[in-house]
């Protein structure tokens, strides 16, 4: 199924939907401007700004480090897909031994299983009785399909329950345990952690395999606030077995991981003892794949341990100055509706010219409209109307989302892939 599913996704064909793309491709197939490898800068090859592209390079060099970093830290990986939602990439993550791909509703668990995902790891309490049925019924018709998802109270037990009466397979879940007052979701106690436990043995739909956690909602994170709670996290996996409360699972999942504190999740999990089961030990960052030049750059583990490696950011956000009406202002065809802005404003990285690349220096983004970027421009800077710049963006999550055709250029400008995300 997995495949068939990719295969249809070359056959799309090309149209207005799909930003940034060449006019002359509309009615090719994806397949098809594939594989005439136009270049993204070549006037003659038409693409137009703006247009974001990943780095074919980067993107596989992402790939491949978390894929070591997890193997040599004994860690099973499920990356969050609600990074990209790109089937493309969720298959691409796999081949790099991702034991499966982490979701957080149910749309995007049937983006997954409509391209062949036989693992997901909903990081999120299901309680929506129609998504409920749906997941009973892919379970049912799939032996091979395996599904985990959080509960965090008795309340909601009682409506997966309900929600599940008269299925033929339980629903995995993994006890949520929260990251201290005032964080997100997840229990707050070891005492009601207990009681959620007992609401799933008592109940036949469901049964409880794990624990799990996030610990990038840890107030005030620091290193020993979050390597305090990953510990709080397996004392009570260790405290769950003890009381038999695994006895129906055939492993014991203890997860967490997000894409800023994954060197301590791989600290503390190395310290898991041993338990009655086999540990599936669950990293669950999922930024790694484009990285970004902003917010994951300065948070990211491997600025703390760079003998591991480094993640290298895949996203440019290409634009075209189309307004230069004083010495220290342009603008460019970009804006809120084509880059990442939650968290920092894009970044000016390099400038284009008659086919010339240099760095974008003395430019700056001070705000983005909804189709322009608001660019300072200090004095000397070299800056006229018609000239490209590339952006680096910050933060994955709100990059993706804004196109659903993406480019993959080679460091040439050769376009070698498109990835088609699904938000």
């Amino acid at each position: 199924m997995g495949t068939e599913a990719l295969t249809r996704l070359a056959e799309e064909r090309v149209d207005h939907r799909f930003k940034g793309l060449p006019p002359d491709a509309d009615g090719l197939t994806v397949g098809e401007l594939t594989a005439q490898r136009r270049n993204l800068f070549r006037d003659g090859d038409g693409f137009t700004t703006p247009v974001l592209a990943l780095s074919a390079e980067r993107l596989e060099h992402n790939l491949a480090l978390m894929e070591t970093y997890t193997a040599r830290h004994g860690l099973a990986f499920a990356p969050h897909g609600k990074t990209s939602m790109a089937p493309q990439l969720f298959h691409r993550q796999i081949e790099h031994g991702a034991w499966g791909i982490t979701l957080a509703v149910p749309h995007q668990v049937r983006v997954a299983r409509a391209f062949g995902v036989q693992r997901v790891f909903l990081a999120n309490e299901l309680v929506d009785a129609p998504a409920l049925r749906w997941i009973a019924g892919e379970l049912a018709a799939d032996p091979e399909f395996r599904f985990v998802c959080y509960v965090d109270s008795v309340r909601g037990v009682e409506l997966m329950d309900a929600a599940l009466a008269g299925t033929a397979r339980p629903v995995d879940v993994v006890i949520e345990l929260g990251a201290g007052e005032g964080a997100r979701t997840g229990v707050r106690t070891e005492a009601e952690c207990a009681a959620v436990a007992a609401a799933v043995a008592a109940v036949p739909t469901l049964r409880l395999v794990g624990v799990a956690g996030y610990e990038g909602e840890v107030p005030r994170a620091d290193p020993e606030r979050v390597r305090a709670y990953l510990a709080r996290l397996v004392a009570l996996a260790a405290d769950l077995d003890k009381s038999g409360r695994f006895d129906g699972a055939e492993e014991i999942v203890v997860s967490a991981g997000g894409s800023a504190w994954f060197d301590a999740v791989a600290d503390v999990f190395a310290a898991i003892p041993e338990l009655s089961r086999p540990v599936l030990k669950l990293l669950r960052s999922g930024a790694y794949v484009s990285h970004d030049d902003g917010h994951y750059r300065r948070l990211t583990p491997f600025g703390r341990v760079p003998e591991e490696g480094a993640l290298e950011p895949a996203f440019r956000l290409w634009a075209q100055v189309v307004s230069r009406p004083a010495p220290e202002q342009a603008f460019a065809n970009a804006g809120k509706r084509d880059a990442a802005y939650d968290l920092d404003l894009p970044a000016a990285q390099v400038v284009r010219r008659n086919g010339e690349e240099r760095p974008a220096t003395g430019i700056t983004v001070t705000g983005l409209s909804d189709q322009h970027a608001w660019l300072r421009t200090e004095p000397g800077a070299d800056l006229e109307v018609g000239d490209w710049i590339g952006f680096g963006l910050s933060h994955p999550c709100t990059s993706f989302d804004k196109w659903q055709l993406i480019p993959v250029a080679e460091a040439d400008g050769t376009v070698v892939d498109y990835i088609r995300t699904f938000f």
